[in-house]
């Protein structure tokens, strides 16, 4: 007679462990879900506010209405870093230059991809010291958008920039570092996600 109420337990355990597996499957989802969200809205935060010295979007720059600061000289040192796990090579034209305030200048840019397939890379720029940030503008940049290099491709990535003449005074040194990401796995989700949902 005792049969049936293990029976019945046996089910409510399955059932009990049913729902938490199903439960722990929506946490793990979620957290997931989370995770892929932080990054637009970090990079949509440091755009707004220049956090940690990241800097904005393409500006627009009209020569006839900007006239250098010829009194000033500050230093601008560029340099280039890879994430792990992205083989590329990435380096500056020039390790650093030295412009007047409110002057529109050009850095080039190299990256070579040294394996034997076609790979996505996407660089993100930041600024030190951080407060600098804002007043750092780029009016082209290879990292507004990604590049796309084949097996072996060298490709020369212009950036032109200006710095606001209203630089406070006691920074003289500004450093603009890209960090340079392997973005093809993602891109391809991305590719595969837009043309299913316009299907």
């Amino acid at each position: 007679m005792r049969k049936p109420a293990a029976d019945s337990t046996a089910i409510s355990l399955q059932q009990r462990n049913g729902k938490t597996a199903w439960q722990l499957a929506l946490i793990v989802v979620g957290m997931f879900g989370f995770g892929f969200a932080l990054v637009p809205l970090y990079d949509l935060l440091c755009e707004v506010t220049g956090l940690g010295g990241r800097t904005g979007g393409a500006y627009a720059y009209d020569p006839a209405t900007v006239q250098p600061d010829k009194s000033r000289l500050i230093q601008v040192n560029f340099t280039t870093n890879t994430n792990a796990g992205m083989p590329w090579e990435f380096w500056a034209e020039k390790g650093g230059v030295r412009v007047h305030p409110g002057e529109l200048r050009q850095m080039n840019f190299f990256v070579r991809n040294t394996t034997d397939r076609r790979m996505i890379g996407q660089a993100v720029p930041s600024v030190v010291p951080p407060s600098a940030a804002q007043y750092f503008h780029k009016t082209e940049c290879f990292c507004f958008e990604q590049q796309v290099l084949e097996p072996g491709e060298l490709l020369e990535m212009p950036m032109r920039f200006i710095i606001a003449k209203e630089l406070p005074k006691n920074v003289q040194t500004l450093s603009l570092s890209y960090e340079l990401f392997d973005v093809t796995n993602f891109a391809a989700r991305v590719s595969v996600a837009g043309s299913e949902g316009s299907e």
